[in-house]
C-alpha cells in the first residue's frame, strides 16, 4: 500500500487557523508557517515549540491567541448605535501605516456603521513595516511585502480612502482638515501620521536614501539594480544595522558608519555590538566607528563620503539610518501640545485639543516617544475605546484601558545574529 501524502494528517485536522501576537499584532498563519524561523507551511500552532518567538517583536508563543477576522455584517446586525446623523462627518484618521489601520480595525469592531475617511500620502497599502529591512536577503520580492492593498482594505473596512494625498492644516474651528485634494470635514481626528527619517548635515535628500516606507524601499532595490553594489549606510542602529545584514546577503558590499564605536551603540556592547560584528565576520560588512560624516558629494555616477578622521569612501548608494523625527506642522496648525511628539493623554490618548487624538511614532507620552510596534496595539485599543465612548451619548460604556508606557523588548533582525534586547524607558 502507498504511503498517505504528507498533507493528509493537516487535512483532517481542519481548516487553517490564524493566531495573533498579543504584543505587535503580528498574524501567525499555519497556512503559511514560518520559514525563516523553520517552520514549514502547514505547521499547525500546537505544534510550534515553547520558544519560538514573534518574528517582528521577538515575543513567545505564550503571547499569542486564535484570530478571527471580525464578520462585519454581523457586527453591524448585533452592535448597538451611537447618536448619529446623515450629514455626521465622522472619523478621519491621518496615516495608513500600522497605527492608522489598526485603529480602524478596532473602531469597526466597535462602530460599523460610522462614516471613516482616510487620509494617507501613499497607496495606503497593508505591509509590515519591520520587514523592509529584511526583504532583500531573504528573497522577498515587493508585490510579496503587500499583505493587502489600499484599495482592497478600504473596501474590506469599508472606508473611504484618500490615497496619495497630503493632509496640509487642520482648522479647529471649522473641525476641516485641508489636504491636497481639498477639504475634509471631520467629527473626529486621528493623527497616525508617524515620524520622517532625521538628516543631520551633511545628509541631504537628494543624495541618500531614507527606506522608511514600502514606496521608498521600492525605489530604493530600483536603483540598486541586478549587480552587486557598494552601498554606504549612515547609522549603526536597529534600522541601519538590519538593512547592512540584509543586503550584505543579497551580495552587496557594505560600509556600515556611526558615530560610536561599534553597532547597536545604544545596548551595552557585549549583549549586542560585539557578537554582531563576530557573526559579520564572513559577511563583506566594513563598520567604521567612531566617526562623523564630515561631507557628502555626488562624483560622476557615484557618492563621496568624507569621514571627520580623514578618510574617504566612494559608494554607489548612500543609506540614512540616522534615527526619527516627527514632523510638526499639521500639529502646530492646530495649536497642538508639542513635547517631543504630539502631547497625548494616555487615558484617551487624545491630544490637547477636543475631538483631536493621535496615535504611533508621531506622539509622546509625558514627553516620552517610543517608536517601536508593540505599543501601537495598545495605544489604538484606549483610543478606539475612548473616541466610541466620547460619541455614544447617553449609553453606559466602560472607560478605556489608559496606555501604558512599558519597557520594550526589541527583536533585531540580523539573520546573522538574531537579537532581543530590552529597551529602557528614557526621556
Amino acid at each position: 500500500m502507498s504511503p498517505e501524502p504528507e498533507t493528509a494528517p493537516q487535512a483532517l485536522a481542519g481548516p487553517w487557523q490564524q493566531f495573533i501576537c498579543h504584543a505587535c499584532g503580528y498574524i501567525y498563519d499555519e497556512a503559511e508557517g514560518d520559514p525563516d524561523s523553520g517552520l514549514a507551511p502547514g505547521t499547525r500552532f500546537a505544534d510550534i515549540p515553547d520558544d519560538w518567538s514573534c518574528p517582528l517583536c521577538g515575543v513567545t508563543k505564550a503571547d499569542f491567541s486564535l484570530h478571527v477576522q471580525p464578520d462585519l455584517a454581523t457586527l453591524q446586525r448585533a452592535t448597538p448605535r451611537p447618536c448619529t446623523t446623515s450629514a455626521r462627518a465622522g472619523v478621519v484618521v491621518v496615516g495608513a501605516g500600522k497605527a492608522g489601520w489598526q485603529v480602524i480595525e478596532n473602531l469597526r469592531a466597535q462602530w460599523p456603521d460610522e462614516p471613516i475617511t482616510l487620509v494617507t500620502a501613499c497607496a495606503g497599502d497593508v505591509y509590515e513595516k519591520p520587514m523592509l529591512s529584511v526583504a532583500m536577503g531573504r528573497g522577498i520580492d515587493n508585490a510579496a511585502l503587500v499583505q493587502r492593498s489600499g484599495t482592497e482594505a478600504a473596501s474590506h473596512w469599508r472606508v473611504r480612502l484618500l490615497a496619495h494625498t497630503r493632509a496640509l492644516h487642520i482648522c479647529t474651528t471649522s473641525k476641516t482638515l485641508r489636504t491636497t485634494h481639498g477639504p475634509v470635514p471631520y467629527t473626529q481626528l486621528v493623527l497616525a501620521h508617524g515620524a520622517q527619517a532625521a538628516l543631520p548635515p551633511p545628509l541631504h535628500p537628494a543624495l541618500c536614501w531614507r527606506i522608511n516606507h514600502l514606496q521608498a524601499y521600492q525605489r530604493f532595490v530600483a536603483a540598486l539594480g541586478e549587480r552587486p553594489r557598494h552601498v554606504a549606510i549612515v547609522g549603526a542602529g536597529l534600522i541601519g544595522c538590519e538593512l547592512a545584514n540584509d543586503l550584505a546577503l543579497a551580495g552587496h558590499r557594505i560600509s556600515l558608519i556611526d558615530l560610536q564605536d561599534r553597532p547597536l551603540g545604544r545596548w551595552p556592547a557585549d549583549q549586542a555590538g560585539a557578537p554582531l560584528l563576530a557573526a559579520w565576520s564572513g559577511l563583506p560588512i566594513d563598520f567604521i566607528g567612531a566617526v562623523r560624516l564630515q561631507d557628502l558629494q555626488r562624483s560622476g555616477q557615484q557618492y563621496r563620503l568624507l569621514l571627520d578622521n580623514g578618510q574617504a569612501l566612494l559608494a554607489d548608494q548612500v543609506v540614512a539610518a540616522t534615527g526619527l523625527v516627527t514632523p510638526s506642522a499639521l500639529a502646530a496648525s492646530a495649536g497642538l501640545a508639542w513635547d517631543n511628539g504630539i502631547a497625548v493623554d494616555p487615558q484617551t490618548m487624545q491630544t490637547s485639543v477636543a475631538g483631536i487624538y493621535a496615535l504611533g511614532d508621531c506622539i509622546s507620552v509625558n514627553g516620552q516617544a517610543s517608536r517601536f510596534i508593540e505599543p501601537i496595539v495598545r495605544q489604538a485599543r484606549t483610543l478606539s475605546a475612548a473616541l466610541v465612548r466620547a460619541s455614544w451619548a447617553g449609553q453606559d460604556l466602560p472607560l478605556p484601558t489608559p496606555y501604558e508606557a512599558r519597557v520594550a523588548m526589541v527583536r533585531v533582525k540580523t539573520r546573522s545574529l538574531p537579537l532581543t534586547l530590552q529597551t529602557p524607558l528614557v526621556h
